[in-house]
């Protein structure tokens, strides 16, 4: 009994993370109660004993525990930490951690995530959207830009750089419009609803790049005199990091700057010869001001005692002497400026790099802490333009295309498409603004953001495959009345750019995550990193045995939440949701324990781990996108027309996350782990959390076919054009007459369905086209009234013209090819893959 006791206080306490004193008393306690119980026999004494002085030992700091337990624990645990190289230990250190933190805690603050600051536009930032950023999506015709132009126009271009495109985050003060982080990402996302080119061409300038960097890290003659520059579009900025062979191994960036004396502007100062050889480079072709990512060595010890200083950021006037840009890559028929860029030993002085002398060999950590803010917002929000444009366009076309006397929406085949498009949107959408959110606090997300770009770009592929499954021939023929095809030819560069998705998914989501965002293990590497053996055993000391609580805790709870299929777990009463909340809590747990395991099991080995990286990083990515759909609810207010959405989107995300957690456990690299892991994390065996079944997905399917504010929701930041000669306007126009007319048209579909063939006088036979012989055909009859017959014929017209496709004679294909002939040029250069 005494032993019993004692074991059950112990994991008491534990599951509640009680410590210190109260722990002590409580386990002395028990061992008394327990010695009492048992008739004081000198076994229990001996057992009961032993068992308190262990507790007393790990609860109480002291000496002995320190040279017993600590010191030697402390060896074995260096052999077991992640050994991390320069460079990860700065992307370490770079960011903050924020809701990611909670996830990884086992047991998240819901309150933390309810009452943070959401995200927001100040009306200064909607009158924007509003006005410029209307007029511009209006100027922009995608078909002349991507088959015509192979460029903006330079109408569009001047309009950019005048309304302040470029200048969107730079303070008022220093020429810029000084917008939030949610208002950049709103202005990208738009903008990308009409022209991917032009989205690009929008927000390079304004997530990483030379902008970016002096924001936060120029010296105040930079800021000065780059910042207003750059502001107006008098200077075109572009930001050189991938090489031919080091690719996103910032290691391994063989360009290079060496520490010499050069002349600059007729006198003789200190700097660097740099050389460089640099591709994908957006804007290079056309950028002022060249910023770039090298090594910079000192071999003549002109600034100090070091040879190797270090990847530093420089900027480089495209005028300088042996600057070379301007050649054009092409990334897949999207016309946005990107190209290679390079040069030989290049002389600039060192008021050219960013921050000053002071900041050379501080690049890798200037670009980690601008990368997170860049990457949140860029590409996420690209992703979501494309799931707002497919729900709009795609939900409007399912309902107006017919077949067998009916809309294509009400086939199953169609909905099962349509669910997910509608589905996967609300979720980017609701990352997109809490991961927004977070920034405007402050906060530089570098988990998040990686999670973000990822997930977003991800989803983004689902989407637009699904739209051209329910579009099918009217999306694959080339011309200009083709709404999709852009889209869907872009998603490539967003998976494989800043971080391509395979490399982010199985190194760096849960790689970083693991230790940036666990409450115990970045003092611990700090700890078996000290020379101090003293010190390092006294720091240890101090935080191993709470990380032994923790674990413990976590797989008590992951056990009984298990057991209790989430039921004993607390959770918050808005929105009637508490089911999804408390498997969230039991996930976060079996999460946390599951990275623990690993580290300890796994530890430097992870990264070769990479299947079960990735499977762990699916984990994350499932509790984060679940939340930001919780948090965004909360944050209008739980409407209820939004409910299934919601419930699609959780039940979704839980399905996902407890097949990710299934696999990592059965694949796990620790055969021996494996049984006692399900034990732990599926008790009941890995069911229950089936996904949304038919009725539900029939549902979500329909918030972007039926014309409801929920699907205005759903679109919402998206441009939106009526225009019948338009692409997208011709579909959203047609919809626009159906909804109007469907009750009319439904009464002619039931008299042609109800009349046999020689009492329908041929009608039947008529053509598509022939739409004014059925019309006239239906009033003479008495099936339309006669006011109703303009409208009726208005509406099938546009019901016609929106199923038509483009199609070029042979002259037209010969003006096309001609129009591209003397555009392409190819420019070789070895190594450049150019």
């Amino acid at each position: 009994m005494s032993v019993l006791l004692l074991v059950i206080s112990a994991l008491v306490l534990i599951y509640f993370s009680i410590g210190g004193k109260t722990a002590a008393i409580v386990m002395s306690v028990a061992t008394l109660v327990g010695v009492a119980n048992d008739g004081w026999h000198l076994l229990s004494f001996v057992i009961g004993g032993l068992l308190l002085a262990l507790a007393l030992l790990i609860t109480l700091p002291g000496d002995l525990r320190l040279d017993k337990f600590s010191r030697p624990l402390l060896g074995w645990v260096r052999s077991r930490l992640p050994k991390l190289s320069p460079t990860e230990q700065e992307a370490l250190n770079s960011g903050s951690v924020d809701w990611d933190g909670e996830l990884f805690s086992g047991k998240p603050e819901w309150n933390k995530l309810l009452d943070a600051a959401p995200a927001h536009l100040t009306s200064e930032e909607q009158a924007f959207l509003d006005g410029p950023v209307e007029e511009l999506c209006k100027m922009l015709d995608d078909w002349q830009i991507t088959h015509e132009h192979y460029d903006l126009p330079d109408k569009v271009w001047k309009f950019i750089r005048d309304k302040g495109f470029f200048g969107l985050v730079i303070p008022k003060e220093d020429g810029g419009l000084g917008f939030s982080n949610t208002a950049h990402s709103e202005i990208v996302m738009k903008i990308s609803t009409r022209s991917v080119s032009a989205a690009v061409t929008v927000m390079v300038p304004n997530s990483l790049g030379p902008g970016e960097l002096l924001m936060h890290y120029g010296t105040d003659d930079q800021k000065h005199h780059y910042l207003p520059r750059l502001a107006k579009g008098k200077e075109i900025p572009c930001f050189a990091l991938t090489s031919p062979v080091a690719g996103s191994d910032a290691g391994a960036i063989p360009d290079k700057g060496i520490v010499c004396k050069g002349e600059w502007n007729g006198k003789e100062v200190l700097g660097l010869k740099v050389t460089w050889n640099k591709r994908y480079i957006t804007l290079a072709p056309v950028a002022t001001l060249i910023g770039l990512a090298i090594k910079v060595y000192d071999p003549e010890h002109l600034i100090g005692d070091q040879d190797d200083i270090g990847v530093t950021c420089v900027m480089v006037p495209r005028e300088t002497d042996g600057v070379n840009a301007g050649a054009r890559h092409l990334p897949m028929n999207t016309v946005f400026m990107n190209g290679p860029t390079w040069g030989t030993e290049v002389f600039i002085p060192m008021e050219q790099v960013i921050g000053g002398q002071d900041m050379l060999g501080k690049g890798w950590k200037m670009l980690l802490e601008c990368l997170s803010i860049g990457r949140s917002i860029s590409l996420p929000a690209l992703g979501t333009g494309a799931g707002k444009f497919a729900s709009l366009a795609t939900g409007a076309y399912a309902y107006t295309r017919e077949q067998f006397g009916r809309t294509i929406s009400q086939f199953e085949g169609v909905q099962e498409a349509l669910e997910p498009i509608a589905g996967y949107t609300y979720m980017m959408d609701a990352a997109r603004l809490l991961t927004a959110g977070m920034l405007d606090r402050g906060v530089r997300p570098s988990v998040p953001s990686a999670v973000l770009k990822y997930r977003n770009t991800d989803l983004m592929r689902e989407v637009i495959n699904h739209a051209m499954d329910v579009v099918a021939g009217r999306g694959v023929i080339t011309g200009p009345r083709n709404f999709l095809a852009r889209a869907y030819q872009a998603v490539p560069i967003g998976i494989t750019v800043e971080g391509a998705n395979i490399l982010t998914r199985s190194l760096m989501i849960f790689g970083q995550g693991a230790i940036r965002c666990h409450p115990f293990i970045v003092e611990e590497i700090e700890a078996a990193g000290m020379e101090d053996q003293d010190k390092a055993a006294k720091q240890f000391d101090g935080i191993f045995y709470r990380h032994l609580a923790h674990t413990t805790r976590n797989a008590l709870r992951a056990f009984v939440l298990g057991l209790s299929k989430g039921w004993l777990e607390t959770a918050p009463r808005q929105g009637d949701i508490q089911k999804y909340y408390r498997q969230l809590g039991r996930f976060s747990a079996a999460f946390a324990l599951m990275t623990d395991v690993t580290l300890l099991t796994v530890g430097g080995g992870l990264k070769a781990r990479q299947r079960l990286s990735g499977r762990m990083a699916d984990c994350l990515v499932h509790l984060y996108y679940a939340t930001a759909v919780i948090k965004q609810w909360h944050e209008e207010g739980y409407p209820d027309d939004q409910r299934d959405l919601v419930e699609w989107c959780l039940q979704t995300c839980l399905h996902d996350l407890q097949d990710s957690m299934r696999d990592a456990i059965i694949n796990f690299p620790v055969p021996a782990l494996r049984w006692p892991l399900r034990i732990l994390v599926f008790p009941l065996g890995a069911t229950g959390l089936n996904g949304p079944d038919d009725k539900l997905g029939a549902r979500v399917a329909a918030t972007i076919v039926k014309d409801t504010p929920v699907r205005q929701r759903i679109s919402r930041g998206t441009f939106i054009n009526m225009d019948p000669d338009d692409p997208l306007g011709r579909v959203l126009n047609a919809y626009k007459l159906a909804n109007e007319t469907a009750e009319m048209r439904q009464r002619l579909h039931e008299a042609i369905r109800s009349r046999d063939e020689d009492e329908l006088d041929g009608i039947a036979l008529l053509m598509g086209h022939q739409r004014k012989e059925l019309v006239d055909w239906a009033c003479a009859q008495g099936i339309i009234k006669a006011d109703e017959c303009p409208k009726m014929e208005e509406a099938l017209t546009a019901l016609y013209d929106v199923i038509r496709v483009d199609a070029f004679d042979a002259d037209g294909l010969k003006a096309l090819a001609k129009g591209a002939k003397g555009k392409r040029k190819v420019v070789e250069r070895p190594g450049s893959g150019s």
